[in-house]
């Protein structure tokens, strides 16, 4: 099985704590975002991640090429960002032969059991499954609304009078088909891009455990608080 980790972005809105660090490389509890992701990974019987650089990517490069075990990594400079459904879009060849991949935001920091997922991916044979939170700031994020059997029948993207804190997690499941519903003009991102046009044929699971968007400072400072007891240290 295959997986993007969507790496590239910039952090601006942590500055200047990534004026040096890439956000995915941002340590909890002692190790890197990035690298909690590798082990949710491996655990999940994921074989090969491919991860996306734009901002510092030799600091990346340098920490993957030194580390071992699996998932066999492949990373993909991208001089200009091109959005996270783009990069999905511009390395279409890599899962092409696939059943379906997984695609995950580097910058959110979870325990969830990717298995869940997958599980419930392969038994809906669907074109997606979206991982869905409950929310603190919804506006801040794509407002998910399901049906009894788990099937989305509404998203908005940062709404400004969301209909309830059930946000997009950024961690999902795609059959390869689906990215032909991606226009070719980059940059394009999943949640404005991609995710309104699989309303009806998409479906949620929601992530029962520890979730957090590492987006600002203070967001980073609860995750540091809050990681170490949750993995009972």
């Amino acid at each position: 099985m295959k997986a993007f980790l969507l790496a590239a972005g910039v952090g601006s809105r942590l500055r200047p704590i990534t004026d040096a660090t890439p956000k995915c490389m941002l340590a909890i509890d002692g190790k890197p975002l990035l690298d909690i992701w590798f082990d949710s990974f491996a655990k999940a019987g994921v074989d090969e991640v491919l991860v996306n650089l734009h901002h510092l990517p030799d600091v990346v490069r340098d920490h993957v090429t030194a580390r071992t075990g699996p998932p066999a990594v492949h990373m993909v400079y991208e001089p200009e960002l091109l959005g996270s459904a783009g990069t999905l879009l511009a390395n279409r060849e890599w899962v092409a032969g696939d059943n379906f991949f997984l695609a995950c935001n580097a910058d959110n920091l979870t325990d969830f059991d990717l298995r869940t997922l997958i599980d419930a991916h392969s038994a809906a044979g669907g074109v997606a499954t979206l991982t869905l939170f409950h929310s603190p700031n919804p506006s801040a994020g794509g407002v998910v609304e399901i049906d009894d059997t788990g099937q989305v029948v509404g998203f908005t993207e940062k709404p400004s009078h969301p209909v309830s804190d059930l946000t997009n997690a950024g961690i999902y499941a795609f059959r390869p088909d689906v990215l032909d519903e991606i226009d070719a003009v980059l940059p394009r991102d999943i949640g404005y891009d991609l995710l309104p046009k699989l309303v009806g044929r998409a479906r949620a699971v929601l992530i029962e455990g520890y979730f957090r968007d590492i987006g600002t400072p203070d967001a980073y400072r609860l995750a540091r608080q809050e990681w170490p007891v949750r993995a009972g240290r």
